[in-house]
């Protein structure tokens, strides 16, 4: 039997390992949360596979994602991360996971669960949008502007409103698997 899959899914292993086990499907880990907004930070003007291929050095380089030990990272820090080639060497880019390291432990300094207020940008629950082929599914949305908008206000660096789609889209706050797609009926809370 053949698993149907989302148009945008190709056959690397990498992609479809993604594809089925991670995206779309609702992410509460504010770790994970974290990483994944990075990530799409990083993935601007890139393909996902490049991203994806590059991963585990990201999660290396910046301990899974310890919000607490990458925003203690000093500019000397990042100069040493643009030298190695498994990473993105965009200082902007780098620089932005840091900074949103720090924007984020700045809310959760002034007592904002940052999980639950990025929830609240699609009422805490998922939506799950018709979509018969991913080329049609928006690049953003009314929820993804004001996330952006409000990320943005609040110090965060490579969060304009097509990424924080496809963040939303990573992360389960949106459900755009293809309609015929085998995941799409999988994706639940």
């Amino acid at each position: 039997m053949t698993i149907q899959r989302c148009g945008w899914c190709s056959d690397d292993p990498l992609y479809i390992s993604y594809h089925d086990l991670e995206w779309g499907q609702a992410v509460f880990a504010e770790a994970h949360l974290f990483e994944m907004l990075c990530l799409e930070g990083q993935q601007a003007g890139l393909s996902w596979i490049t991203v994806l291929k590059k991963r585990e050095a990201y999660r290396q380089h910046f301990f899974q994602y310890s919000i607490a030990e990458i925003a203690a990272f000093s500019d000397d820090d990042l100069t040493l991360k643009l030298q190695d080639a498994g990473l993105i060497r965009h200082r902007g880019k780098l620089q932005a996971i840091r900074d949103n390291a720090r924007a984020w432990q700045k809310l959760k300094d002034a007592d904002i669960d940052v999980v639950t207020w990025l929830w609240d940008f699609v009422a805490q629950r998922p939506i799950r949008n018709d979509v018969p082929d991913y080329r049609l599914a928006p690049a953003q949305t009314n929820a993804s502007v004001t996330m952006s908008k409000a990320l943005k206000k609040n110090g965060f660096k490579f969060v304009g409103p097509t990424t924080c789609y496809a963040f939303m889209q990573a992360v389960g706050m949106v459900d755009d698997h293809e309609n015929h797609c085998h995941f799409k009926t999988t994706s639940k809370l």
